[in-house]
């Protein structure tokens, strides 16, 4: 019992950590969507998707490699931490001098030839990254789950307190609308023409005040570099890279082509990167069903393995699974129904002409949990490879659908290709389970209601009136009908099963 209780607090400290880190990071959005303009929010939301690719290419797969070699009967941790930290010492300085050394032409490339010190900041910020994550595993490793959460939650808490602290508070202060007194202070540390340069510079910072937090783990390190025994963890970790990779196409490439393959023009007085930073900060709005699923995978991934060896463990993942979408679908629902409530968000009302896409987004987001639930099957049957396979199909979908559907539909035609994407993944992925490890999924009650959730989007989205009050009881109507309908299918079964185990 005390072992079970431990995992569970271990559990529950790394997955709220994650979950509740990217609930405060969403503070950011409107932050930025106050003081930033469309084109500067564009730009950050353009290289962070370069810099999403490079976080994989830094660490390509070594650290799930040392946690593989690490848990193995006597291996020597210590070793393998020195071997491991090493590796990453000596790639991530290699990529960093070859960005930085290269980070004018890379400037001019993204569009922002006058800020080279952009690209350079980014480089030093992937090193870090790469360099921590080691550490950040030895904790895991050794269990210390409550520094691990700590350590995450203070440097989101510092990024979004430093980001409020310059782009809002010093603004305003600087700018006469409170505090004038403090003016002439706070003229020596902000600049408002420096504006989104806080945000890259804020990230470095926070970034770099990790090592001397991670001081203990760091300074047990000894510097060792041996290609021999490093072969090994190499071999076992390429593939994984490449699995990252196809994830962080499926997550990001839609932004790189977006700005890259949208006819200039295309929407009035809106330049190709202005329409990446409406795209980008509506996406956010998808969160809360990202949320769901990431809350969802923390609590359930541990129990399906528990469960593997129970002989009604088939009935059991397909129950969870029905119960899952009806969730998802229900936050789906009742988010696309109150869609203008929740753009309150988007502070600047600039940014929410692509407010359209987040239906479609969150319907994708469902999907994405869809599939989180059926890779159960080549998680429990040791056929990981198949789930490299299914990614690097979702990518080359992700990306020949957004080559087609962008140039005619804009920013709507990377969101239906994020959606074709991740439907074609859970697809893919149930009709391979079904035949190496079968599950009874109700496929056509799980398929009736997400096309009714999708039938009330329709006609809540479709279905205006003028009166305020009369449309928000409209759509909350249009919610409990789909309440009442999942009430009147499974409730009554709950309830029968429920008298029946009293009596």
């Amino acid at each position: 019992m005390s072992i079970a209780k431990k995992l569970v607090g271990q559990t529950a400290a790394y997955g709220l950590s994650s979950i509740v880190g990217r609930a405060i990071n969403y503070l950011l959005v409107p932050i930025y969507t106050a003081v930033l303009l469309r084109e500067e929010y564009g730009v950050i939301s353009y290289l962070y998707s370069f810099t999403a690719f490079f976080n994989i290419l830094y660490t390509y797969g070594m650290e799930t490699a040392f946690f593989r070699f690490a848990n193995k009967t006597g291996a020597d941790k210590r070793a393998l931490y020195n071997r491991t930290l090493s590796s990453i010492l000596v790639s991530s300085s290699i990529f960093t001098t070859v960005l930085i050394v290269a980070a004018q032409p890379i400037a001019v490339y993204v569009g922002l030839p006058d800020h080279p010190e952009y690209i350079i900041w980014l480089a030093l910020v992937l090193a870090i990254d790469a360099i921590v994550a080691i550490p950040f595993a030895w904790l895991r490793l050794h269990n210390k789950a409550i520094k691990f959460a700590s350590l995450k939650l203070a440097n989101i808490l510092l990024t979004v307190g430093a980001n409020t602290f310059f782009l809002v508070i010093c603004r305003d202060i600087y700018g006469g609308e409170y505090l004038i007194g403090l003016q002439p202070i706070v003229a020596q540390i902000y600049d408002p023409g420096f504006n989104i340069g806080y945000i890259f510079l804020i990230n470095l910072v926070a970034n770099a005040l990790l090592l001397p937090m991670l001081w203990r783990e760091l300074s047990i390190f000894r510097f060792k570099l041996d290609f021999g025994q490093l072969k090994p963890m190499l071999q076992y970790a390429y593939p994984l890279l490449f699995m990252g990779i196809a994830g962080i196409v499926n997550e990001v490439i839609d932004r790189i082509l977006l700005e890259r393959w949208l006819p200039e023009g295309f929407y009035p007085n809106t330049s190709n990167m202005a329409a990446v930073g409406v795209y980008s900060a509506c996406y956010k709005l998808a969160i809360f069903m990202t949320l769901a699923i990431q809350a969802f995978r923390y609590a359930a991934e541990p129990f399906f393995f528990s469960q593997a060896q129970d002989k009604s463990s088939p009935q059991t993942f397909a129950l969870i699974m029905k119960w899952f979408v009806i969730v998802c679908a229900f936050i789906f629902l009742f988010i696309s129904a109150n869609l203008e409530d929740f753009a309150i968000l988007i502070r600047t009302p600039a940014f929410r002409e692509g407010i359209a896409i987040v239906p479609v987004l969150l319907l994708a987001n469902l999907f994405l949990g869809v599939y989180y639930n059926l890779t159960v099957w080549f998680k429990l049957s040791d056929k990981t490879h198949y789930g490299t396979y299914i990614s690097l199909g979702g990518a080359a979908i992700t990306i020949l659908f957004n080559l087609l559907l962008i140039p005619v539909l804009g920013y709507m035609g990377s969101a239906i290709a994020t959606l074709i994407c991740y439907f074609s993944m859970a697809l893919i992925c149930y009709l391979l389970g079904n035949k190496h490890y079968p599950i009874p999924y109700p496929v056509a009650t799980i398929t009736a209601y997400i096309a009714l959730a999708t039938g009330l989007v329709i006609i809540a989205r479709y279905i205006t009136l003028e009166n305020f009050w009369l449309e928000h009881l409209l759509n909350l109507g249009i919610c409990a009908l789909f309440a009442l309908v999942i009430w009147q299918r499974e409730g009554a079964k709950l309830w029968k099963q429920r008298t029946a185990k009293v009596n």
